[in-house]
């Protein structure tokens, strides 16, 4: 069974972004996860002549030293070795996972998510996240019995070793985005790192590039990661911009693989802005493949609008970076992202990088030579209203006739100038409900219509 391709790709367990759930309740359970790391094992050891192993770092959460430790626990009793990195972003495990010529990589890390939460993600030994069709095999492992059958004895049973420099080596890969004839000296800048993963790496990094640094967000104690800051809680950034009179802000999630920024005047600047600033950027430089920029289902009309004029189109994949990725790799090209602040420079990494993407933005600024809120101040957004809605079960909307009739009715009265999406989430128990048009009114009066449809029938 090991390396085949299941054409299926049926997951039980995964979601859009890997595994995740609260800590301590099924499928992130020590039970659990242990069998898992028996599974990842048994289908990374493609080549039995040699020494296997696996790569596994974590963010800040109370629970990643429990998962952790069953994780190591289940991969060295399939006498596969263990590299554990500690506190670490995710993309950072990608990065190292290619860099130590590992055979995987694993984040455990729920992202945004609060901290009772936790996941895993993997990735592959090319540091892109793992394909549908492979994270399916590794579930039909666990529910198999070939894993019950290998137990490796004596000087077979494999090896946990902690990687000591794990942090400089990722400092460097992050520095080296940035032209070796470029500093940031000159800038203020104001860093959220959700007490995250990144509460270490990311301040450092900017003061070795020479800007001056006010951290915040960077005291995690296991309980406060993505608690009131970060990328899904700006306002404490923004304040803080404003008080520093600082030329930009930077806010990381729990894992540091998403960004969003903020500008000298306080202003929100989010992955579609982000996005529209790099396309133009690149473009410019010549840099940009294939004229066109990835984003998703999500990404606001006005980004569409915006790349249009300036003679870049824009290509929609599936919510979710590995879809994002998945979309660049087949058309070629080299810059994608997501509304949400994945962002993904592909000439530089393999995942949503949120520093990779703030560092890119920085330069961006320096060689037009204006403030970031110049630079986003030509995009404009159609108003969008999400909802989000609570669902006790999953089914097939296009089989529901109600929910079918507000989202034809919301699509008859929008017409060319808006959208509607409605999805599941794909790592909790939620309906997405997604309305972008000219008018906010409307817009908002169909995204109650939907999201009450949906909750008359699913909540």
């Amino acid at each position: 069974m090991t390396g085949e391709k299941n054409d299926s790709g049926v997951r039980r367990m995964f979601g859009t972004d890997g595994i995740r759930g609260v800590a301590n309740i099924e499928p992130m359970t020590p039970e659990t996860v242990l069998r898992l790391g028996r599974a990842v094992g048994r289908f990374f050891q493609t080549d039995g002549d040699r020494q296997h192993k696996v790569l596994i770092g974590k963010d800040t959460r109370v629970s990643g030293y429990m998962i952790e430790t069953a994780l190591a626990s289940g991969l060295t009793s399939m006498g596969v070795d263990v590299l554990l990195v500690g506190p670490m972003p995710t993309p950072g495990i990608a990065f190292l996972t290619r860099s130590m010529r590992a055979d995987a990589g694993v984040s455990i890390s729920a992202s945004h998510n609060p901290f009772e939460d936790n996941g895993i993600k993997f990735f592959g030994p090319d540091a892109f996240k793992l394909p549908d069709a492979d994270e399916a095999l590794i579930e039909e492992l666990m529910l198999g019995s070939e894993i019950d059958r290998m137990r490796p004895t004596a000087g077979a049973i494999g090896k946990a070793r902690r990687v000591d420099d794990a942090d400089g080596r990722y400092n460097v890969f992050l520095k080296s985005a940035v032209p070796r004839e470029r500093t940031l000296a000159g800038f203020r800048l104001v860093i959220d790192c959700a007490n995250g993963a990144a509460y270490r790496v990311a301040p450092t990094v900017l003061e070795e590039l020479g800007a001056e640094v006010v951290a915040i967000g960077d005291q995690p104690d296991g309980f406060n990661i993505n608690d009131g800051c970060g990328a899904m809680y700006t306002d404490l950034l923004r304040e803080r911009v404003l008080r520093e009179g600082a030329h930009a802000g930077i806010a990381l999630d729990g894992d540091a693989d998403r960004v969003i920024m903020v500008d000298e005047l306080g202003a929100e600047v989010d992955g579609d802005r982000m996005m529209a600033i790099l396309a133009t950027h690149m473009k410019r430089s010549g840099l940009l493949r294939g004229d066109a920029v990835v984003g998703t289902v999500m990404s606001n009309l006005g980004l569409e609008v915006y790349l249009k004029e300036q003679g870049i189109g824009l290509l929609r994949a599936n919510v979710g970076d590995r879809y994002v990725v998945e979309m660049m790799k087949e058309t070629g090209c080299n810059l994608g992202g997501e509304q949400s602040g994945h962002l993904i420079c592909l000439d530089n990494t393999t995942t949503g990088d949120g520093m990779i993407s703030a560092l890119s933005v920085l330069v961006a600024m320096q060689e037009a030579d204006k403030p970031l809120s110049e630079l986003h101040a030509a995009i404009n957004r159609y108003p969008q209203v999400l909802i989000n809605v609570a669902v006790q079960e999953k089914s097939d909307l296009a089989e529901e006739a109600d929910i079918c009739s507000a989202i034809d009715s919301a699509r008859e009265a929008l017409g060319e100038q808006g959208r509607v999406l409605v999805r599941y989430s794909g790592t909790q128990a939620l309906a997405r409900v997604m309305v972008e048009g000219a008018e906010h009114s409307a817009v908002e009066e169909h995204a109650r219509a939907i999201a009450d449809a949906i909750q008359a029938r699913l909540g």
